[in-house]
């Protein structure tokens, strides 16, 4: 399982580099405007320059409302500046084939300019409070678009957790769906390292967090410590051990 780490910020960024060997992927981001929201283009280019050249860069295109051409700009806008995950949140889209229509145009317009980037489509757990495309939907919408991912994220962030609006079995269900369609599974939302037992038990691919390694627990108010970040590699290291012991174990 791979660790996503969402500085807001150049500053957080740098301290996301004194805890790059504890993370796999940096995500840019901007809280105060969703939770997908995009930050702008130079900030991007910035945080790419402020990581270690091996660890890659995502980057969120936003909450994005059902406009497949305003979209896809916004996806190339955030390959140019250096993302190599770009990462939709289809939060206007009502049905699955709105979202296909968009993630066709991010596919178009990111692999047009670097074939190697992956994109994400994104849905959400509490697609119900929204009135978004159901979250099992997802995995399908990313397919038949051609994308690489696909991802769940919690849509209004009130304290309540992935977990507390889709639980373990329905998000083993969103991997195994992913896994069949060839996509990588990605989860996030308000994970804590109580989450992570589940989250590895269930084969995620990508478990991505901002709060849980900021101070305070507060992902707008608090920043981002490279000793939080450290020990929540350390507790995911351990379930994976954990986890592959009692695999062998039945085997």
């Amino acid at each position: 399982m791979l660790l996503l780490i969402s500085p807001d910020s150049v500053e957080e960024a740098f301290e996301c580099a004194k805890a790059s060997e504890y993370l796999d992927i940096v995500d840019v981001k901007k809280p105060d405007e969703g939770s997908l929201g995009a930050n702008f283009p130079w900030v991007i280019r910035e945080i790419r320059a402020a990581v270690p050249a091996d660890k890659p860069v995502s980057a969120t295109v936003g909450d994005v409302p059902f406009k497949p051409g305003t979209v896809a700009q916004a996806a190339l806008g955030a390959v140019v500046s250096g993302a190599t995950y770009i990462k939709v949140g289809l939060y206007g889209c009502t049905t699955p084939d709105q979202g296909v229509e968009v993630m066709r145009g991010v596919v178009r317009a990111v692999k047009d300019h670097n074939p190697a980037a992956l994109v994400v489509a994104s849905g959400y757990a509490d697609a119900h409070r929204i009135g978004c495309v159901n979250p099992l939907a997802l995995p399908d919408i990313a397919a038949r678009a051609g994308a690489d991912a696909a991802m769940l994220d919690t849509a209004i962030k009130d304290g309540t957790r992935l977990f507390d609006h889709l639980p373990p079995d329905v998000c083993a269900e969103f991997v195994r769906l992913a896994h069949a369609a060839g996509l990588l599974a990605a989860l996030a939302g308000s994970v804590k390292q109580a989450d992570l037992g589940p989250l590895t038990r269930i084969g995620t691919d990508i478990v991505g967090v901002r709060g849980a390694v900021c101070e305070g627990g507060d992902r707008n108010a608090g920043r981002i410590q490279p000793h939080l970040v450290a020990a929540f590699r350390e507790e995911m290291d351990r379930h994976a051990r954990e986890h592959e012991a009692a695999v062998a174990a039945t085997n």
